[in-house]
C-alpha cells in the first residue's frame, strides 16, 4: 500500500518556493506589554472569522475587525452561500420544468417566483452570519465593526460603522481583508445593468439577454443561474478555453453539458467598448487576435473576469508591507509578513482564491503565531465548479503531468455505468483519476457529476496520505452510490474495473 501517514510528516506549511520571500525570527522586539491583544485580525471572512476563532480557542487574547458590519466576508454576504442558494432554487425549477414528468410528478403549470428565491437566499445568509457572530460570543472573541487601517504595525485604527473612531492594538496582527471584483478598462459596474457577482445575485428582474465576460467559475455558475430561469446566456472569453485551470478532456465534456443547456459561448473574443445610451447594452467584440468587429447587445452584462486581493486603504505602505505586482502581500512559510508581527492570509496572499484554502490558511497561520506547527498543501486545495452537472479536481491535470515529465497512467469511469446514477436518473459525467506509473500514487482527479463537489473528498483525503489508485480501489464502497464511479475509475488507473 502506498499509504503515508501525516503523523510522520513534519507539520509545516506547504507553500510555492517562488511565493516564500522572508525569513526571521517570530519575535518582536518592540511589542510592548501594554498591547490589549494577542491577536488582531483585520477581516471577518472566511479566514478572518476561522482565524479569530482558532485564536480564542488556544487561549489567545483575540479581535476580529470586518468593515462590513456582518461576518462572512463576500463568500458567505455576496458569494459562495447565496450563489448557491440560487443555483439551487433555480435547478429545482429546471427540473420541474423539464424532468419531473419522466419521473411521474406532473404540474399544469410552474413559474418562478423571484422574490420568494431571492428572500430564501437571504434568509439564509441571515442565518450563517448570526451564527458566526455566535460562535465569536462563545469563544469569546472581542468584535468590532469598522475599517482598520495601520497606524503602526502594533496598531489598528478602525473608523466603525457607527460613526466613531477606536484603536485596537495587538502583538500580531493578521491581514484578512480578501478580495474584490477585478474591473475592465471602459466598464463601469454600476450593479444594475452591467454588475459584478453581487449585483447578478440580487437582480430584480430575469434579463431576457445575459452576457457574461469571463469563462471562469464564477461567470458559469451566475450564467447557469439564470439560464435555468429563462435568460439567453451568452459567455464571452478572451481566452480559447473556459476555465483554463480544469484538466482539459473533463473541460471539453462540461462545455458540451453547457452547450446542451443553451449556453451559448464566444472565445478568443474581447470586449472592445460598451454603450449604456439607450435600453440595452451594446457590447463591441473583436478576435482576440484582432479583426472584423461585432456587436452583441445584451438587458444586463456581467463582468466576471476574475478577482483582485484588497488591501487598498489599509496603510500597508505606511508600515513598511512589501506586495508583489498583483498586490498580494509576500509572506513566509509561517505566513508571516516583512514586518514582525505582521501576517496575512487568504486571497491577499498568493495562491487559490478560495474560501476552504483561507480557512485553512487562518489555522495554520493561528498555530504559528501560539507556537505550535501548522500545514496547509495549495497541490491538494479542492476546487469545485457549482453548475450542473458540478466539476471537481484536485491535483495535477493531466496537460501538467505531462509538462513535467512524468510518467502516467489514466483511468475513467463514465456515471452512465453508475448504476446509482442511472437509478436516479442523472448519469452525466465521468471520474478521471491520474497516478505515477511506477508508484500508482495519485497525483490528480477530476470529477464532472451531480454532486462531484461531494465525491472529490475521498480522493483529496487519499491524496493528503500519499494513496495509491489501488488504495481506493480496495476500499469498499457502499452499493448503490455515485461514489462508486471512484472506486471504479480508480481500478481502471491500476487494472480493470469491473463495470465497464
Amino acid at each position: 500500500m502506498a499509504i503515508g501517514s501525516l503523523a510522520r510528516r513534519k507539520a509545516s506549511t506547504i507553500l510555492s518556493s517562488r511565493y516564500l520571500k522572508y525569513s526571521f525570527s517570530l519575535s518582536r522586539g518592540y511589542a510592548s506589554g501594554s498591547d490589549e491583544n494577542d491577536v488582531v485580525v483585520i477581516g471577518g471572512g472566511p479566514g478572518g472569522y476561522v482565524a479569530a476563532i482558532k485564536a480564542a480557542q488556544l487561549g489567545l487574547k483575540t479581535t476580529c475587525i470586518e468593515k462590513r458590519g456582518t461576518l462572512g466576508g463576500t463568500c458567505l454576504n455576496v458569494g459562495c452561500i447565496p450563489s448557491k442558494a440560487l443555483l439551487h432554487s433555480s435547478h429545482m425549477y429546471h427540473e420541474a420544468q423539464h424532468s419531473f414528468a419522466s419521473h411521474g410528478v406532473k404540474f399544469s403549470s410552474v413559474e418562478v417566483d423571484l422574490p420568494a428565491m431571492m428572500a430564501q437566499k437571504d434568509k439564509a445568509v441571515a442565518g450563517l452570519t448570526r451564527g458566526i457572530e455566535g460562535l465569536f460570543k462563545k469563544n469569546k472573541v472581542n468584535y468590532v465593526k469598522g475599517y482598520g487601517k495601520f497606524l503602526s504595525p502594533s496598531e489598528v485604527s478602525v473608523d466603525t460603522v457607527e460613526g466613531g473612531n477606536t484603536i485596537v492594538k495587538g502583538k500580531n496582527i493578521i491581514i484578512a481583508t480578501g478580495s474584490d471584483v477585478k474591473s475592465l478598462p471602459g466598464l463601469t459596474i454600476d450593479e444594475k445593468r452591467i454588475v459584478s457577482s453581487t449585483g447578478a445575485l440580487a437582480l430584480t428582474e430575469i434579463p431576457k439577454k445575459l452576457v457574461v465576460i469571463g469563462a471562469g467559475y464564477i461567470g458559469l455558475e451566475m450564467g447557469s443561474v439564470w439560464g435555468r430561469l429563462g435568460s439567453e446566456v451568452t459567455v464571452v472569453e478572451f481566452a480559447s478555453d473556459i476555465v483554463p485551470t480544469m484538466d482539459g478532456e473533463v473541460r471539453k465534456q462540461f462545455q458540451r453539458s453547457l452547450e446542451k443547456q443553451k449556453m451559448k459561448f464566444m472565445l478568443k473574443t474581447k470586449v472592445v467598448s460598451v454603450d449604456t445610451v439607450g435600453d440595452s447594452v451594446k457590447l463591441t467584440l473583436e478576435p482576440a487576435a484582432g479583426g472584423e468587429q461585432t456587436t452583441l447587445e445584451a438587458d444586463v452584462v456581467l463582468v466576471s473576469a476574475g478577482r483582485v486581493p484588497f488591501t487598498s486603504g489599509l496603510g500597508l505602505d505606511k508600515i513598511g508591507v512589501e506586495t508583489d505586482k498583483a498586490g498580494r502581500i509576500l509572506v513566509n512559510e509561517r505566513f508571516a509578513s516583512n514586518v514582525p508581527g505582521v501576517y496575512a492570509i487568504g486571497d491577499v496572499i498568493p495562491g487559490p482564491m478560495l474560501a476552504h484554502k483561507a480557512e485553512e490558511d487562518g489555522v495554520a497561520c493561528v498555530e504559528f503565531i501560539a507556537g505550535k506547527e501548522g500545514h496547509v498543501d495549495y497541490d491538494l486545495v479542492p476546487g469545485v465548479c457549482y453548475t450542473h452537472p458540478e466539476v471537481a479536481s484536485v491535483g495535477k491535470t493531466e496537460e501538467q503531468v505531462k509538462a513535467l515529465g512524468v510518467d502516467y497512467r489514466v483511468g475513467k469511469f463514465p456515471f452512465l455505468a453508475n448504476s446509482r446514477a442511472k437509478a436516479i436518473d442523472d448519469a452525466e459525467g465521468i471520474v478521471k483519476v491520474i497516478a505515477e506509473k511506477g508508484t500508482d500514487k495519485i497525483l490528480g482527479v477530476h470529477i464532472m457529476s451531480s454532486n462531484a463537489g461531494e465525491l472529490i473528498h475521498e480522493a483529496v483525503l487519499a491524496m493528503n496520505y500519499g494513496a495509491s489508485s489501488e488504495d481506493i480501489a480496495r476500499t469498499c464502497h457502499a452499493h448503490p452510490t455515485m461514489s462508486e464511479a471512484l472506486k471504479e475509475a480508480a481500478m481502471a488507473t491500476y487494472d480493470k474495473p469491473i463495470h465497464m
